[in-house]
């Protein structure tokens, strides 16, 4: 039994993390091998390349909670977006149960746990693919913002109520907690028979939480990258690419670099900029780059630094260096890890220790160890490349099982 129709739920109709990039080019992926696929956003303006492929999409033009005008109403609608439950009430009651999947990618900026009650009315297969953490930790990162550590409290418990882990304030937190507990209440995670995990770290970090009747899949991130071949020579530059937050470890990666010697260059930007401007004159800051330009400064970099302090989903920028050809240091309690073979493709540290970054860093100097990092992380990488299509078929055998495991309890129930 093949899957004809699927609706795709995330907070953002554009690309404004990996979450929705992932969401906007599986629609095109789906589309393109005749599936029909309804794109559902909560927040616009919605990705013009889904028009152009012809891809259906239902956007509810709302501002998702931190960009809403009006706090009081943001609250309201990350609890429980009414206008959502309705507009996905009305779509998913109208479609054929034997050949329909509904898939969530993300809600916990907009569309909020409202959603469970149109899938769990519709008694369509449901999937969710976790990109984050936010149905199981209230923060979505099993992450203390405060203290810069990946928090081992059991979420929802009373030391977890009690700490300030918020990346903004505790107020914040006691809200997300509320939010969580109501949507653990509700059942919000049984809503889904099947769950996609795109890591080996992070299927470690779920195994408690998960219900204990969900099947798991490993699905591909889609990653576009052009083969270019290996690099004939190593670059001079170490480059962190992505959001400057103290969680991303971008303080640890300059505070490193000065240690060994090394000049940090940035791209990107984000609420720790200035600082890191002005503790660390040495650094370059190149500010956001297009994927281009990203991809670009990769290619020519000596070595990608994913310094990460919390657990990621999977670190999308660590396998497009390696598709570059450009070795990658990255932290080992990060999932970016499972990406690297270390001392082969790349280099692990101890995550949070500036001396140990420090150090891959100062091996990285020898110019014989970068080339071959490289070459053996680009090979790699090509072995197996994780394309769309190969996304889209992956994605297709997780659908088909899951149509196949409704007739088969179909069948059984007559």
């Amino acid at each position: 039994m093949r899957a004809e129709t699927v609706v795709l739920l995330v907070d953002h109709g554009y690309v404004s993390g990996g979450q929705s990039k992932v969401a906007i080019e599986s629609a095109l992926g789906l589309a393109a091998v005749g599936v029909r696929p309804i794109f559902f956003c909560a927040c616009g303006p919605v990705d013009p390349r889904l028009a152009g492929a012809g891809v259906e999409t239902v956007c509810l033009d709302q501002h998702d909670i931190l960009n809403h005008p009006s706090r009081l109403r943001a609250s309201v609608q990350g609890i429980w977006n009414a206008k959502a439950a309705a507009e996905l009430g009305r779509l998913l009651g109208g479609l054929p149960r034997e050949s329909s999947i509904v898939h969530v990618h993300g809600w916990a900026k907009a569309l909020s746990p409202s959603i469970l009650a149109p899938i769990r009315a519709s008694r369509l297969p449901a999937v969710y693919t976790n990109h984050e953490y936010f149905l199981f930790c209230p923060n979505g990162g099993f992450y203390d913002f405060g203290a810069n550590r990946i928090c081992g409290l059991a979420p929802l418990s009373a030391a977890c109520w009690r700490t300030n882990c918020d990346s903004r304030s505790y107020s914040v937190k006691l809200w997300r907690s509320t939010r969580l507990a109501l949507a653990q209440f509700a059942g919000l995670a049984e809503c889904f028979s099947d769950f996609v995990l795109i890591s080996d770290l992070q299927e470690r970090v779920l195994a408690p939480y998960l219900p204990r009747a969900a099947r798991k899949h490993r699905v591909c991130n889609p990653i576009q990258v052009e083969p270019l071949g290996e690099k004939a020579s190593v670059g001079d530059e170490f480059l962190f690419v992505g959001r400057l937050s103290a969680e991303k470890g971008a303080l640890l990666f300059a505070k490193a670099a000065r240690l060994a010697g090394v000049t940090p260059v940035f791209v990107g930007d984000g609420p720790i900029a200035a600082e890191l401007a002005e503790s660390f004159p040495e650094a370059k800051m190149l500010g956001w780059r297009d994927p281009a330009g990203a991809g670009a400064a990769m290619r020519a970099a000596r070595a990608l630094v994913f310094p990460s302090l919390w657990y990621e989903g999977l670190g999308l920028t660590a396998l497009e260096a390696k598709a570059l050809g450009t070795p990658v240091v990255v932290s080992d309690a990060c999932a970016a890890r499972d990406e690297i073979a270390d001392g082969e493709e790349g280099l692990w540290f101890t995550s949070g220790d500036e001396e140990s970054l420090a150090q891959a860093l100062a091996r990285l100097k020898d110019d014989a160890l970068a080339q071959r990092l490289g070459a053996a992380a680009y090979r790699s990488y090509w072995r197996a490349p994780p394309t769309l299509a190969r996304h889209v078929e992956e994605t297709l055998a997780v659908y088909d099982a899951m149509l196949n495991e409704g007739a088969r309890l179909a069948d059984a129930a007559w």
